[in-house]
């Protein structure tokens, strides 16, 4: 066999077989993920912002008067995929304003980019690929969106009704470095519907440019998603990789994207099994106070929101129910201090439980 034979051989082989190396940058690429809930309806009107699958966030912008619904969804005809997320248009929208955008984006840390080079002679190309399957043959655009220097990049890409590995290979950017820290460097944005503000320039495949003249260019030539009722869409397999070759999707077990999900987002909420204790703690001044210690450091200072009852707190002599989360301070990455509403019958220094009694705790850090 030749040189180039053996070469070319080589390629077939890494491009049509799962290699290994951590190549994937995305999280939860395969919509295994939804700790928020599997499905979310009445979307639209506003920014729904995280809804159902994991890191995919949905940006609205202005009112439109088109709704949609998302949800996580069984895949039947996509070999080695078992998941996808999915938008439903409910309400159409025809009419469409300046400032009218509907589009998913994926949030990445410029910790998680320094292997691109960006801002320097050595800026490496790297490749998107994902499936999407649509109702009908839509433009859409995908976009690579430099936050940190307010630069991006957009290629157009066309759907099918069947389901479509898109395979783009966006230009290395010699400007503008990425910060290396846990704060938002880059999206990746898939554009869905949009008015004449992100419509109204010249579309400029694969160049990047500076965000503060080209808005107006990030979305040219779309189609919408909201020009029926009959529309949607599914997406899967989304993957990020330095280079110009697609490599074949990078699987992780559901434990590791379970894990890398919820430095971003955590749920605490009873499931069944762990008898439904939250934290130990003290009753002080008819009030329990416990630490609520996350399940693994988030990425950052969480904000952290709860059902307004649901829980109770079980003491030695009594067990209050529907008790509601007060307050939490002195929080950190690792854990927060949590103290819930005042009630009588407490007893100044007992030990005390708090439990669930049907309540929800999200603890947020995402981008």
């Amino acid at each position: 066999m030749t040189k180039a034979a053996e070469l070319a051989k080589m390629g077939e082989v890494l491009t049509n077989s799962q290699i290994g190396g951590r190549r994937n940058i995305v999280i939860n690429g395969a919509c295994q993920v939804a700790q928020r809930g599997t499905s979310s309806t009445g979307l639209g009107g506003s920014a729904p912002g995280y809804t159902t699958v994991d890191r995919w966030q949905l940006s609205v912008g202005a009112t439109s008067a088109g709704r949609f619904s998302t949800a996580q969804v069984s895949v039947t005809d996509l070999p080695g995929f078992a998941n996808a997320f999915h938008l439903d248009c409910t309400t159409a929208d025809t009419s469409i304003a300046a400032g009218e955008v509907l589009k998913i984006d994926y949030k990445i840390e410029g910790q998680d980019l320094q292997q691109l080079k960006k801002g320097t002679s050595d800026a490496e190309k790297v490749t998107v690929s994902f499936y999407m399957k649509t109702n009908k043959a839509f433009t859409f655009m995908c976009e690579l969106d430099d936050r940190d220097n307010n630069r991006r990049n957009g290629q157009q890409f066309t759907t099918t009704t069947d389901w479509t590995r898109h395979v783009l290979t966006f230009a290395g950017d010699t400007t503008g470095t990425l910060d290396d820290d846990t704060a938002l460097s880059m999206v990746i944005s898939f554009f869905f519907h949009a008015g004449s503000d992100f419509t109204g320039g010249t579309y400029s495949a694969n160049t990047w440019e500076s965000r503060a003249s080209s808005d107006n260019m990030r979305a040219v030539g779309i189609g919408s998603f909201f020009d029926s009722t009959d529309n949607d869409i599914k997406i899967t397999g989304l993957q990020m990789e330095v280079g110009e070759q697609a490599t074949p999707f990078e699987h992780r077990s559901f434990g590791e994207e379970l894990a890398l999900c919820e430095r971003y987002f955590q749920l605490f909420t009873h499931n069944g099994s762990d008898g439904g204790n939250i934290t130990n703690g003290m009753i002080s001044s008819d009030r329990f106070f416990g630490v609520l210690q996350f399940k693994k450091d988030m990425r950052a200072i969480p904000t952290i929101t709860s059902t307004s009852s649901g829980f109770n707190v079980s003491s030695s002599a009594h067990t209050v129910g529907s008790m509601s989360i007060d307050e939490t301070h002195n929080t950190t990455i690792h854990a927060a201090r949590l103290r819930t509403g005042s009630d009588s019958s407490f007893t100044d220094g007992q030990g005390a439980v708090f439990r669930y009694d049907g309540g929800s705790i999200n603890i947020d850090a995402e981008l």
